[in-house]
């Protein structure tokens, strides 16, 4: 294994292995498998980059911390040469962590300074200029994410944020330096006083330029952008050939479920209920006890072959009332348990298409998923939309396609489905 990742959730983690595994043109990219925590044995042979997922990003800081180091324990065990920190490209995480946190544990086992923080990924609109975060035309705290029902992000400052999270020192390299190519900011890098250096990428070709910078770094954290120019590293040393993973669709049963609040997501499920069967999640009902996982089931069951949608998405304002009346972390758990229950006892019963949205949901879905399959890695297919590519798990298989809340086109849950059917 060349390349391994820590991600801090599941919809990141498939959005970067997406990007290991195509690459960039025309080298392409590695063979890469997507890992549901830190397996307990081996990586199977061939594999080139791991991607572990963790459910670290709203975890309690020490536990992100050690989930972290373990996993780094084991990718350096199957031989890998750079380690990735993927975070979310809007730098989800609150005062107390865990980006910095994780970030300086890592940096302080691996021995690193001057480790790159970089969250862009210009084709989602996310960019880092004078190491301010955008989405698309908009500062970060004026994207919507200040509303974040776990991680409101009121402040677009990424050096300012890194700071408050970490003793470690945050420096910056900014665009002029980038735009000087990867000599001039291989330079600036190994200058760097500082621990961590955040670094300006306003395009794809920046990410290349930093990706081709980072050759030989022990340590690069970002977001799924920060992995553009990894691969061609390898494959123009002759370590690796490069080129695409071959998939197969899959025919059956399929279900959506949705578990995000974000504006994109719930624009989403307006799109699919014009069209498709669809059944809002009372959020009060759940932590009553008055909805349950066999209600979710009989109703996607009923309405088999129709594409059928659940979801608990809600405005700002609405998450906000439930998360006032029964709590945060409550609500949160209480609604994964529900989509992870559903999703076992739907696998049970034959089900072999999984559509889900929100990161939270996504990492519950794919952990039971891969327990309900005794499997712990998953392939990775063609890319739905960007930083979404369809999973395959197990040898029958089941394909998931995780979506992070602010990702994919209005009519992202029907064009994955197809997908999955019918393939690219």
């Amino acid at each position: 294994m060349l390349i391994g990742v820590i991600a801090d959730d599941f919809t990141g983690g498939s959005d970067i292995a997406n990007t290991l595994a195509k690459g960039h043109a025309p080298e392409g990219g590695l063979r890469t498998a997507q890992y549901a925590g830190v397996p307990t044995g081996s990586a199977a042979p061939g594999i080139e980059a791991g991607v572990i997922s963790l459910k670290s990003r709203s975890a309690p800081v020490e536990e992100a911390v050690t989930q972290s180091l373990a996993a780094l324990d084991w990718l350096t065990a199957q031989g890998c040469e750079q380690i990735v920190f993927k975070y979310c490209s809007t730098f989800d995480s609150t005062d107390d962590g865990n980006i910095g946190p994780v970030a300086e544990a890592l940096a302080r086992a691996l021995d690193c300074r001057g480790v790159v923080v970089c969250p862009a990924f210009p084709t989602a609109g996310r960019t880092v200029y004078q190491g301010h975060l955008f989405v698309f035309d908009r500062l970060l705290n004026e994207s919507g994410m200040q509303n974040h029902p776990l991680t409101p992000m009121t402040d677009p400052d990424l050096r300012r944020v890194l700071s408050a999270q970490t003793s470690a020192g945050v420096g910056l390299v900014p665009h002029p330096v980038v735009g000087a190519g990867a000599s001039a900011l291989r330079k600036a890098l190994s200058d760097m006083s500082h621990s961590f250096a955040v670094v300006d990428a306003i395009s794809d070709d920046a990410l290349l330029t930093i990706g081709e910078a980072v050759d030989g770094a022990a340590l690069v954290t970002g977001g799924s952008g920060i992995a553009l120019g990894l691969p061609r590293n390898f494959i123009r040393a002759g370590r690796t050939q490069g080129g695409k993973t071959p998939f197969a669709p899959v025919k059956g049963a399929a279900a959506i479920l949705a578990g995000s609040c974000s504006g994109a997501t719930r624009g989403q499920v307006a799109h699919h209920a014009a069209r498709h069967p669809t059944l809002a999640i009372d959020v009060a009902g759940v932590m009553a006890g008055a909805v349950t996982v066999e209600d979710v089931v009989r109703f996607v069951t009923e309405h088999a072959g129709q594409a059928p949608l659940v979801y608990s998405s809600g405005t700002p304002e609405q998450v906000g009332t439930m998360q006032s009346e029964f709590g945060r972390e409550a609500v949160s758990a209480r609604l994964d348990a529900l989509f992870a229950d559903t999703a076992r006892a739907l696998i049970a019963q034959g089900y072999r298409r999984l559509v889900v949205a929100g990161g939270e949901t996504s990492g519950a879905v794919a952990q039971a998923v891969c327990d309900t399959l005794s499997v712990d890695a998953m392939g990775i297919g063609p890319e739905i939309d960007p930083g979404v590519p369809i999973l395959n798990l197990g040898d029958a298989p089941v394909l998931l396609a995780l979506k992070s809340g602010n990702f994919g086109t209005p009519d992202f849950f029907g064009k994955a489905l197809a997908m999955m059917e019918h393939g690219a």
